[in-house]
Protein backbone atom coordinates (compact mmCIF):
# COMPACT_ATOMS: atom_id res chain seq x y z
CA UNK A 1 0.00 0.00 0.00
CA UNK A 2 1.38 3.24 -0.75
CA UNK A 3 0.46 7.02 -0.03
CA UNK A 4 -1.15 9.93 -2.33
CA UNK A 5 1.43 12.69 -1.66
CA UNK A 6 0.40 14.96 -4.26
CA UNK A 7 -2.24 15.63 -6.99
CA UNK A 8 -0.78 18.19 -9.62
CA UNK A 9 -2.93 19.45 -13.00
CA UNK A 10 -1.19 19.04 -16.51
CA UNK A 11 0.15 21.62 -17.92
CA UNK A 12 -0.43 20.66 -21.48
CA UNK A 13 -3.98 19.14 -20.77
CA UNK A 14 -6.42 21.10 -18.03
CA UNK A 15 -8.65 18.15 -17.96
CA UNK A 16 -5.69 15.91 -16.74
CA UNK A 17 -3.81 15.57 -13.43
CA UNK A 18 -0.64 13.97 -12.21
CA UNK A 19 -0.76 11.57 -9.31
CA UNK A 20 2.02 11.25 -6.94
CA UNK A 21 2.81 7.78 -4.43
CA UNK A 22 5.20 8.68 -2.01
CA UNK A 23 6.65 11.86 -3.13
CA UNK A 24 7.10 10.18 -6.65
CA UNK A 25 4.87 10.58 -10.25
CA UNK A 26 2.88 7.31 -10.44
CA UNK A 27 0.75 7.97 -13.49
CA UNK A 28 -1.33 10.49 -14.98
CA UNK A 29 -5.54 10.41 -14.43
CA UNK A 30 -8.58 12.03 -16.21
CA UNK A 31 -9.82 14.93 -13.18
CA UNK A 32 -13.69 13.29 -13.49
CA UNK A 33 -12.30 9.94 -12.81
CA UNK A 34 -9.99 11.78 -9.36
CA UNK A 35 -13.60 13.07 -8.02
CA UNK A 36 -15.73 9.79 -9.71
CA UNK A 37 -13.35 7.82 -7.01
CA UNK A 38 -12.89 10.22 -4.36
CA UNK A 39 -9.10 9.94 -4.56
CA UNK A 40 -7.66 13.09 -2.91
CA UNK A 41 -4.24 13.63 -0.89
CA UNK A 42 -3.27 11.45 1.95
CA UNK A 43 -5.23 8.08 0.76
CA UNK A 44 -3.71 4.80 1.61
CA UNK A 45 -4.13 3.06 -1.70
CA UNK A 46 -3.14 -0.23 -3.27
CA UNK A 47 -1.11 0.31 -6.88
CA UNK A 48 -3.04 -2.66 -8.16
CA UNK A 49 -6.38 -0.84 -7.20
CA UNK A 50 -4.88 2.60 -8.62
CA UNK A 51 -3.89 0.77 -11.93
CA UNK A 52 -7.27 -0.54 -12.64
CA UNK A 53 -8.77 2.90 -12.06
CA UNK A 54 -6.36 4.27 -14.19
CA UNK A 55 -6.96 1.69 -17.36
CA UNK A 56 -11.08 2.03 -17.07
CA UNK A 57 -10.20 5.76 -16.87
CA UNK A 58 -8.04 6.10 -20.20
CA UNK A 59 -9.91 3.20 -21.56
CA UNK A 60 -13.18 5.42 -21.57
CA UNK A 61 -11.01 8.92 -22.94
CA UNK A 62 -9.39 6.56 -25.44
CA UNK A 63 -12.70 5.48 -27.13
CA UNK A 64 -14.27 9.03 -26.95
CA UNK A 65 -11.44 10.25 -28.57
CA UNK A 66 -11.65 6.98 -31.46
CA UNK A 67 -15.29 8.03 -31.47
CA UNK A 68 -14.90 11.55 -32.22
CA UNK A 69 -12.09 10.66 -35.27
CA UNK A 70 -14.29 8.10 -36.52
CA UNK A 71 -17.58 10.63 -36.76
CA UNK A 72 -15.16 12.45 -39.35
CA UNK A 73 -15.38 9.63 -41.96
CA UNK A 74 -14.71 5.52 -41.85
CA UNK A 75 -11.30 4.21 -41.08
CA UNK A 76 -9.99 0.96 -40.65
CA UNK A 77 -8.38 -0.59 -37.84
CA UNK A 78 -5.08 0.27 -38.55
CA UNK A 79 -5.63 3.80 -39.02
CA UNK A 80 -7.79 4.16 -35.44
CA UNK A 81 -4.75 2.05 -34.24
CA UNK A 82 -2.38 4.64 -35.41
CA UNK A 83 -4.35 7.91 -33.93
CA UNK A 84 -4.67 6.19 -30.77
CA UNK A 85 -0.78 5.46 -30.55
CA UNK A 86 0.08 9.22 -31.37
CA UNK A 87 -2.37 9.95 -28.68
CA UNK A 88 -0.05 8.55 -26.30
CA UNK A 89 -2.31 5.15 -25.48
CA UNK A 90 -1.07 2.27 -24.58
CA UNK A 91 -1.26 -0.64 -27.49
CA UNK A 92 -3.51 -2.68 -24.39
CA UNK A 93 -5.37 0.22 -24.50
CA UNK A 94 -5.93 0.39 -28.27
CA UNK A 95 -6.81 -3.30 -28.36
CA UNK A 96 -10.05 -2.67 -25.99
CA UNK A 97 -11.24 0.21 -27.59
CA UNK A 98 -10.47 -1.61 -30.86
CA UNK A 99 -12.58 -4.53 -29.97
CA UNK A 100 -15.45 -2.66 -28.94
CA UNK A 101 -15.45 -0.20 -31.62
CA UNK A 102 -15.75 -4.06 -33.74
CA UNK A 103 -18.56 -4.99 -31.70
CA UNK A 104 -20.01 -2.07 -32.45
CA UNK A 105 -19.25 -2.25 -36.24
CA UNK A 106 -17.72 1.02 -36.41
CA UNK A 107 -14.46 -0.48 -37.34
CA UNK A 108 -15.14 -2.75 -40.69
CA UNK A 109 -12.51 -3.13 -42.83
CA UNK A 110 -13.96 -5.09 -44.98
CA UNK A 111 -17.20 -2.76 -45.39
CA UNK A 112 -14.43 0.30 -45.24
CA UNK A 113 -12.85 -1.56 -48.59
CA UNK A 114 -15.95 -2.12 -50.45
CA UNK A 115 -17.10 1.58 -50.08
CA UNK A 116 -13.42 2.96 -51.10
CA UNK A 117 -13.32 0.23 -54.53
CA UNK A 118 -16.81 1.74 -55.55
CA UNK A 119 -16.18 5.44 -54.16
CA UNK A 120 -12.60 5.44 -56.44
CA UNK A 121 -12.80 3.06 -59.20
CA UNK A 122 -14.24 5.82 -61.30
CA UNK A 123 -10.79 7.56 -61.30
CA UNK A 124 -8.37 4.87 -60.27
CA UNK A 125 -7.48 1.53 -61.85
CA UNK A 126 -7.42 -1.86 -59.29
CA UNK A 127 -3.88 -1.79 -59.17
CA UNK A 128 -4.05 1.53 -57.48
CA UNK A 129 -6.79 0.76 -55.09
CA UNK A 130 -5.11 -2.55 -54.10
CA UNK A 131 -1.81 -0.83 -53.13
CA UNK A 132 -3.59 2.47 -51.08
CA UNK A 133 -5.77 -0.17 -49.03
CA UNK A 134 -3.09 -2.36 -48.44
CA UNK A 135 -1.04 0.92 -46.92
CA UNK A 136 -4.51 1.29 -44.73
CA UNK A 137 -3.68 -1.89 -43.23
CA UNK A 138 -6.70 -3.81 -45.03
CA UNK A 139 -6.02 -7.59 -45.68
CA UNK A 140 -5.41 -9.04 -48.91
CA UNK A 141 -8.59 -11.28 -48.67
CA UNK A 142 -10.99 -8.06 -48.25
CA UNK A 143 -9.32 -6.09 -50.95
CA UNK A 144 -10.07 -9.01 -53.10
CA UNK A 145 -13.65 -9.34 -52.01
CA UNK A 146 -13.73 -5.34 -52.87
CA UNK A 147 -12.22 -5.49 -56.22
CA UNK A 148 -13.99 -8.41 -57.91
CA UNK A 149 -17.40 -6.05 -56.77
CA UNK A 150 -15.81 -3.50 -58.79
CA UNK A 151 -16.90 -2.66 -62.41
CA UNK A 152 -16.61 -0.60 -65.12
CA UNK A 153 -12.31 -0.41 -64.87
CA UNK A 154 -12.04 -0.04 -69.07
CA UNK A 155 -14.80 2.64 -68.73
CA UNK A 156 -13.43 4.61 -66.03
CA UNK A 157 -9.77 4.88 -68.23
CA UNK A 158 -11.80 5.70 -71.25
CA UNK A 159 -13.42 8.77 -69.36
CA UNK A 160 -9.64 9.98 -67.96
CA UNK A 161 -8.03 9.15 -71.47
CA UNK A 162 -10.72 11.81 -73.04
CA UNK A 163 -10.43 14.50 -70.32
CA UNK A 164 -6.45 14.52 -70.56
CA UNK A 165 -6.46 14.43 -74.38
CA UNK A 166 -9.43 16.91 -74.86
CA UNK A 167 -8.47 19.68 -76.71
CA UNK A 168 -4.78 18.43 -77.43
CA UNK A 169 -3.30 17.33 -80.68
CA UNK A 170 -2.78 13.58 -80.47
CA UNK A 171 0.69 13.05 -81.62
CA UNK A 172 2.88 10.51 -80.33
CA UNK A 173 4.44 12.32 -77.77
CA UNK A 174 1.04 13.37 -76.11
CA UNK A 175 -0.32 9.68 -76.23
CA UNK A 176 3.14 8.14 -74.33
CA UNK A 177 1.96 11.04 -72.23
CA UNK A 178 -1.31 10.55 -71.75
CA UNK A 179 -0.25 6.08 -71.34
CA UNK A 180 2.17 7.34 -68.37
CA UNK A 181 -0.75 9.73 -66.80
CA UNK A 182 -3.29 6.35 -66.86
CA UNK A 183 -0.67 3.80 -65.49
CA UNK A 184 0.27 6.46 -62.62
CA UNK A 185 -3.74 5.88 -61.85
CA UNK A 186 -3.25 2.14 -61.13
CA UNK A 187 -4.52 0.95 -64.96
CA UNK A 188 -2.45 -1.02 -66.50
CA UNK A 189 -1.25 -1.17 -70.19
CA UNK A 190 -3.38 -2.82 -72.04
CA UNK A 191 -6.02 -1.06 -70.12
CA UNK A 192 -4.66 1.90 -71.13
CA UNK A 193 -3.95 1.23 -74.82
CA UNK A 194 -7.70 0.36 -75.06
CA UNK A 195 -8.38 3.79 -73.55
CA UNK A 196 -6.65 5.65 -76.27
CA UNK A 197 -7.82 3.84 -78.80
CA UNK A 198 -11.45 4.48 -77.87
CA UNK A 199 -10.19 8.00 -77.86
CA UNK A 200 -9.24 8.01 -81.36
CA UNK A 201 -12.16 6.16 -83.07
CA UNK A 202 -14.29 8.19 -81.15
CA UNK A 203 -12.49 11.38 -82.76
CA UNK A 204 -12.83 9.74 -86.21
CA UNK A 205 -15.81 9.36 -86.05
CA UNK A 206 -16.89 12.80 -85.06
CA UNK A 207 -14.51 14.05 -88.66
Amino acid sequence: MKTITAITAQKKNSERCNIFLDGSFYCGLNLKTLFENRIKVGDVIDEEKLNEIQFDSERNTAMDKAMTYLSRSIKTEKQVRQYLKDKGYLEKISDKVISKLKEYNLINDADYSLSYASTYSKYKGKRLIAYELKTKGVSEEDISAALENTEGEDEAAAALAKKYLKNKTADFKTIQKCYKHLLSKGFTYDTAKAAVEKFRTEENEDI
